[in-house]
């Protein structure tokens, strides 16, 4: 047998060791790739988380507000706060005595401000011949109401654990975390972070009464 032939035999049989191993290596190429093809698919199809951002209203008590209209979120957002306040139903009680007080140019012209607002039922809560004659005391009336506003716009996380000086002189404290809020330990947070052109309102269930 010459040399030639012999070089030929080699060749041969060193290309018949190498094929398995080059199936081997094609085969876990095409598996890695139809693996990594389908993690792919399954990330794609999986559905976005959604989160609800965090400058939207809360509170059980904004299913009450408008859906459209002035009175509306997006109504209240174009106009002052006490004008806002004037289009929304839940709000005429405080709207009436912000007007006895004479203080709706000073709340509608105030920059960045927060209004912790009273809804009727609020109100409702002291007794008659009380609010009849803080009504009808004007000097008073002003304490209250201004002791529902802080002179800055406050956020949600603001309130976690806060406190504030009011336009009353007063101060102002808040507690809470998520959507649930209490304001001076008394007053319960019912729809807030509601925007409106000049000023951030918490609608609260309790007025807030400043020590005399």
């Amino acid at each position: 047998m010459n040399t030639r032939h012999l070089r030929r035999i080699a060749v041969t049989v060193s290309a018949a060791a190498l094929l398995p191993l080059a199936l081997t290596a094609c085969s876990g190429d095409s598996d890695t790739s139809a693996s990594d093809s389908g993690a792919d698919k399954a990330a794609s199809s999986a559905p976005a988380k959604e989160t609800k951002p965090m400058d939207e209203p809360f509170g059980p008590g904004c299913a009450t507000v408008p859906k459209e209209g002035a009175g509306s979120f997006a109504g209240m957002a174009q106009d002052p706060v006490a004008t806002a306040a004037s289009n929304n139903p839940a709000l005429s009680t405080l709207v009436a005595a912000v007007k006895q007080a004479g203080l709706v140019d000073t709340l509608n012209s105030a920059e960045n401000i927060t209004v912790f607002a009273p809804t009727n039922d609020a109100f409702a809560k002291i007794p008659k011949a009380d609010l009849d004659k803080l009504l009808a005391d004007k000097a008073q009336l002003t304490k209250v109401l201004t002791a529902h506003v802080v002179g800055q716009k406050l956020t949600p996380t603001q309130l976690e654990k806060g406190s504030f000086d009011t336009l009353a002189k007063t101060k102002l404290t808040t507690s809470g975390s998520g959507t649930s809020y209490t304001v001076n330990d008394s007053s319960k947070v019912v729809c807030g972070n509601v925007p409106t052109a000049n000023a951030t309102v918490y609608i609260v269930d309790t007025v807030l009464m400043p020590a005399s």
